[in-house]
């Protein structure tokens, strides 16, 4: 797999995936609906601003998903990343943990930073899992803060350092 800039024309793939309840559910997306213009607006606007990475496999040049670093911050040489596989085939394989593992390379080793902080939902194991095997250390949690149903999850913060 890879990391590429956000391609504009992958806009009706992206519309699929946002009105997945499968997929947006680990958003917390769910109450939107994602028309083929928002989500090309959308698009355009990542490609345009930050770094923002469609991931990409290798064997066929599928777009499965995107990764995000964000509030940069040279001087103290912080981020925040997000990582998120949208196609449900590639689902517990190891590309989420693979795309992480490319997106803090080019953290660390080419922006040069030194800590890079990670999010993620109590209900999400997935990528809870994934974060670890990068190396995650929490660093808290705010309990209860998300609802969904009857049902009550915390919100993890967590950290990798290089």
């Amino acid at each position: 797999m890879y990391l590429s800039p956000i391609n504009v024309e992958d806009a009706e793939q992206y519309a699929q995936w946002m009105n997945d309840i499968d997929v947006t559910i680990n958003l917390l997306a769910v109450p939107n609906i994602y028309s083929l213009e928002k989500e090309r607006e959308a698009l355009i606007k990542l490609s345009k601003e930050g770094y923002n990475f469609a991931i990409v496999t290798l064997n066929n040049n599928e777009v499965i998903g995107n990764c995000s670093l964000g509030g940069v911050n040279p001087i103290h040489r912080t981020a925040e990343a997000g990582i998120f596989i949208r196609n449900k085939n590639y689902w517990n394989k190891g590309y989420g943990t693979e795309a992480m593992k490319l997106l803090l390379d080019y953290d660390f080793n080419v922006l040069n930073l030194n800590n890079i902080m990670l999010r993620g939902y109590s209900f999400n194991k997935r990528v809870i899992k994934s974060y670890k095997k990068c190396g995650l250390k929490e660093i808290g949690r705010r309990r209860e803060a998300v609802i969904i149903g009857s049902k009550k999850y915390d919100h993890i913060y967590g950290h990798i350092g290089k």
